[in-house]
This record gives structure tokens, C-alpha cells and sequence, in this order.
């Protein structure tokens, strides 16, 4: 404890102490001075949960009582019983004569960043949100970078969510890879939202009880891929672990790793209305920002989901009229030879008409489109861009005359699209071929959300700055009903020469201020991806699909930002409550 008069200031008397308290302002800090049992106490006087004045509390056998939520503090330490509020700052106090001293800025108990992890941890642990989201600004405030707290969320999700890879940890992934797109104070943002899904999937939830890797010290890697194809085919998800666990001891480069899961992804159709592929995505590109050495405590999380998957052959809308499923597997028979034949060729030029075959209404067409494309030497990643592509115009021309919840088909597809997308970036085995039919095939299938089909703006010559074009753009979230018109105001600012970047930044910062359900975040991003892909002249059919898609879902009742500004004014220093 600091002793000398350098570090300690006097801020009252003893006939200051009224009830036996006090409060005090020394260099723009509040102070409250308590007399307990004998001895001086001081603490910080905003609460550290929601920064209600704690010279308002009450104190009774040296617990301080805060009035508003009923936090209780160590007087003496400033320590919390309760897990929802921080340990309140306390200052070292002397009374001399009858001057009261305090030191109000005594050397920190450890580190700032060390601090929030820990309570990084608590707000996953106790499914927190403010706590989380003072965590993430307090680490991005010590200069911590995001793949720190990324690995920390991404761990915990992975660990203590018995059904695996889920929805909050896709989230996640979805949210790291929108940090570049965005605004410093919206990729804290981010980062909160990433958490807070990934604690809500797991509150109330058994943990996941890892498998060992098989005894074995080396297997071989085709073996083990067999094996684990065979464990998903039989719903053996304790077994498909221990064989992944051990292809990831083998050292198995990255692309075998991912081959393997695609492959065990497109033994059935379009599993879990695309969800699987783009978990099995998500996971992969988290791997990405928090380092593949980290593949044995993520990819097992996938399991589960890949060997529970609802398989879509066993759908009615894939059998009838047309057995889509049975279209499907007689044309992978002959996948390898056309594959071999493909090889020969040095590049692929798409026939014309190619794009326009995928949104057809005649699927032995789009089969075959695809067949020919692959013995023309079309890459995996190639006809994934141009089935995702595909998707997008299926989002930027719904009928908003559908039932509401239609919008989530045309999404599903989209993101499955996406997802191969990344996925045949990693890997060109034939499982990411049988990736990109599935896709085309749910493409096809959604042609009657279509119907009749929005128009997709045509460019065209806007007097309107572009800056007027967001600001409207912005209204537009406001609102409900606003689908048409977001779309058009996305193409008029594109047309008219507006910065991409600017108009991503506006749109992820409009994402993180609503309460996005899933499938709105996983659209945003999917988009922005989309984007980058294609580049601006092609790309343009992906921004103008996610507004609608955004706008169709918006407005929401904002309370996550609401939660995000205190958390935010807190850690500023703000009076949130008045003093007196």
C-alpha cells in the first residue's frame, strides 16, 4: 500500500461522514467513503454492474449492498459475491487526525488484459451479457487482438455444448470474419455478439465428453478415412470421433482433414437443410483466425451434427414429383471419369447460357450443365462460385408475396453455396463436387419463392450523393415493409460510383445494432464474401440480396445494443445515474 503524501490525497473530514458516509470527487473520480465498524473504507462509487451509486447502498457486517440489483461487495476489498457484477475498485484510505486521505490511484492487482479474460471466462461460464460485453471492450481496450478472444469463446462453445457445433459457435466464425468490413467500435461488436450466441447455445446444456484417438500409433490415413465415413453412415458418433481424433494425431495435412468431413458431409443429400456444410465451413475458417493447431479441441464439435443430420433423400420434396435424390446418385457414378476427363483439359470456358441453365426449372438440364462443365475441366471452386452466385438471385428476387418464413429456404440455400464456396477453396475431392449438385439442386428447388420474381434494379443514373443514398439506406432498417426499396437503394449507390467498402461498413454496422436472429448474421457475411468473390460488377447481386434479406428482418428490438452502450459508457467512465 502506497504511504507517502505523492500517492495519497486529502478529500474530507470526519464531520463530513454523515450516517457514516461520505462522497467525494478527486481528478473527475467519484469516491464513496463508508466508516464500518470502526474502520474507513473507499470504493468507487458507480456500481460496477450497471453504475448505480453505491454511496446509495447500504452496508451491514462488512457487505456493501447495492440498492438497484442488489450486488453485494466486500467493503473492505471491493470483492463481488455475485457473479453478474465486477469486483467494485477499492482505494486505500487514512484517517489522519481528523483528515480523511485516499490514494485513488493504487497499483493494479494484475494486468488489465489478464483481468478480462478472466471475466471473459465468468460472462461464458454464467451466460452473462454485460459481462461479456464490458470483457470484450476492456480486452480490445488492452490492446489484446481478436483471435485472443476468439480462441477463448470458440474453446468454450466446442467444450461445453453436448450437441456440438452449433449455431452460436457459426456465429462465431461469421463474426470474425466480418471484423476486416468493419468500424473499430462495430468489431467490438462483433466479437460481443459471437460471444453472447455461443454462451446462450450452451447455458443450461451438458458438456461434451471428449473421445480419445484410437490406441493405435499409426493408421493409415485412407483407412481412417474410410472408417469415419463408415462411423457417420451408421450414426456412430462416439466412434466417428476417436477416428477423427486420430487423423488429427497423424498430422493429416489441412485439405485430407477437410476432405475427409466434406466427404463424409455428401454421402446424403443436403444434410440438415445446409446447415452441416456451413458449420463444417465455419469451423474450418475460425481455424483460420485462431490457428489450426487448435483442430483437435474444434473439429471433433462437428461430429455430432454430421452424424445426427436430418439426410434431405429422405425428404418428400427431393422424391416427388422428380426423385432428386435418385437423378443425383446415378450422375455421381460416372463423377470420377469425368473428373479424369476434366483434368486433361487446361481451362474451363462456361457454354452460354450456363448461369441461366441453374435457375431453370428443368433439373435433368442442370445436372447435365454441371456434368459437361466438370469433362470441360470446370473446377470445384469454379461451379461453386457460380451455383452460389445462382442462390444470391434467388434471395434479391423473392416474392415478398410468400409466407414470411419462406425467406429462410432461399437463405439456407444461399449460405450452403457459400460454404461450399469456402470449402473448395481447401479441398477439390469429389465429396466438394457432390457439394456444388446438392447446392444446385436446392437452387432448383427454391424457383418457386420466385414467383413471381422480384425485380433486380437495372443500373441506372442517380443524382443522389451517395452519402444520402446510405443515410437512406439506414431509414429503410427502420421500417418495417422496406425490402424492395433497400435492394434499390444498394444498386443506386453501387451504380453510382460508391465506395463498396463504405457501403459493407454501413451495412454490417445496421447488422450489429439489431438483434439479428442466426440467419440475418449468417446472410450479411455470406454476402460479403460473396462480394470479394465475384468482384464489383457480378458481386453487386450479393449486396443487393442481403438488404432485402436485412430489411426484411429489421426492425428489432435492440436490445443487445442496448446492452452494448452501457457496457460501453461504463467502461468510458460515465455517470449512467446521478450521484446524489
Amino acid at each position: 500500500m502506497a504511504t507517502s503524501d505523492d500517492d495519497f490525497v486529502r478529500v474530507a473530514t470526519t464531520a463530513d461522514l454523515e450516517d457514516d458516509r461520505t462522497l467525494v470527487t478527486t481528478g473527475g473520480q467519484s469516491i464513496a467513503i463508508f466508516r464500518h465498524e470502526g474502520a474507513l473504507h473507499a470504493v468507487d462509487n458507480r456500481c460496477p454492474h450497471m453504475g448505480f451509486p453505491l454511496a446509495r447502498g447500504s452496508v451491514e457486517d462488512g457487505v456493501l449492498t447495492c440498492h438497484w440489483h442488489h450486488a453485494r461487495f466486500e467493503l473492505s476489498c471491493g470483492s463481488t459475491f455475485d457473479p453478474f457484477a465486477d469486483d467494485v475498485p477499492s482505494y486505500p484510505v487514512e484517517l489522519r487526525g481528523d483528515e480523511i486521505w485516499v490514494d485513488p490511484n493504487p497499483d493494479a492487482d494484475e494486468p488489465p488484459a489478464e483481468r478480462w479474460i478472466g471475466r471473459l471466462e465468468d460472462g461464458l461460464e454464467e451466460d452473462l451479457r454485460l459481462v461479456l460485453a464490458k470483457s470484450i471492450i476492456g480486452l480490445d481496450d488492452a490492446g489484446v487482438e481478436p483471435g485472443q478472444p476468439l480462441g477463448i469463446v470458440a474453446g468454450f462453445g466446442a467444450r461445453y455444448r453436448d450437441e456440438g457445433w452449433g449455431p452460436g459457435m457459426t456465429i462465431l466464425g461469421a463474426m470474425a470474419n466480418l471484423l476486416p468490413a468493419l468500424e473499430p467500435e462495430d468489431r467490438r461488436r462483433a466479437l460481443y455478439v459471437g460471444a453472447v450466441r455461443v454462451a446462450d447455445d450452451c447455458a443450461g446444456r451438458p458438456p461434451r465428453f471428449v473421445q480419445d484417438p484410437l490406441a493405435g500409433s499409426e493408421h493409415d490415413p485412407a483407412r481412417l478415412e474410410r472408417w469415419f465415413r463408415e462411423c457417420i453412415e451408421v450414426r456412430d458418433r462416439q466412434g466417428a470421433e476417436r477416428v477423427l481424433r486420430s487423423a488429427i494425431a497423424a498430422d493429416l495435412p489441412e485439405e485430407r482433414l477437410v476432405s475427409m468431413l466434406v466427404d463424409a458431409a455428401t454421402d446424403h443429400r443436403y444434410l440438415d437443410t445446409g446447415h452441416t456444410m456451413d458449420f463444417l465451413n465455419k469451423a474450418c475458417e475460425t481455424l483460420d483466425h485462431v490457428g489450426w493447431e487448435r483442430a483437435d479441441e474444434l473439429l471433433p464439435a462437428l461430429v455430432p451434427g454430421l452424424a445426427s443430420a436430418q439426410r434431405s433423400e429422405e425428404r418428400s420434396s427431393w422424391r416427388q414429383p422428380v426423385d432428386l435424390a435418385a437423378l443425383l446418385e446415378e450422375t455421381f457414378e460416372g463423377l470420377s471419369d469425368r473428373l479424369e476427363t476434366g483434368e486433361t483439359v487446361d481451362e474451363w470456358s462456361p457454354d452460354e447460357g450456363f448461369e441461366g441453365t441453374l435457375l431453370s426449372e428443368d433439373p435433368d438440364a442442370i445436372v447435365a450443365a454441371l456434368d459437361g462443365a466438370i469433362e470441360s475441366g470446370a473446377s470445384a471452386q469454379e461451379l461453386a462460385d457460380r451455383v452460389a452466385r445462382a442462390a444470391a438471385i434467388r434471395v434479391a428476387q423473392f416474392s415478398t408475396g410468400n409466407e414470411f418464413r419462406d425467406w429462410n429456404t432461399v437463405h439456407h440455400t444461399y449460405t450452403y453455396a457459400n460454404a461450399v464456396c469456402g470449402l473448395a477453396r481447401r479441398t477439390d475431392g469429389e465429396g466438394v463436387y457432390r457439394a456444388v449438385y446438392d447446392g444446385a439442386i436446392d437452387v432448383y428447388l427454391d424457383r418457386f419463392l420466385n414467383t413471381p420474381p422480384a425485380t433486380i434494379p437495372e443500373p441506372r443514373e442517380v443524382d443522389t450523393a451517395p452519402e444520402k443514398l446510405l443515410d437512406a439506406l439506414l431509414g429503410t432498417f427502420d421500417e418495417e415493409g422496406e425490402v424492395n426499396r433497400a435492394g434499390r437503394l444498394v444498386a443506386d449507390y453501387l451504380d453510382s460510383g460508391g465506395d463498396p467498402d463504405v457501403l459493407k461498413r454501413t451495412l454490417g454496422g445496421a447488422l450489429l445494432r439489431e438483434d439479428a436472429n442466426f440467419h440475418t448474421l449468417q446472410n450479411v457475411e455470406a454476402a460479403f464474401r460473396g462480394f470479394d468473390r465475384d468482384g464489383p460488377e457480378t458481386g453487386r447481386i450479393h449486396l443487393v440480396a442481403t438488404a432485402r434479406y436485412l430489411a426484411a428482418h429489421t426492425p428489432t428490438r435492440r436490445e443487445r445494443e442496448q446492452t452494448f452502450t452501457i457496457a460501453s459508457r461504463l467502461h468510458r467512465g460515465e455517470e449512467i445515474h446521478e450521484s446524489a
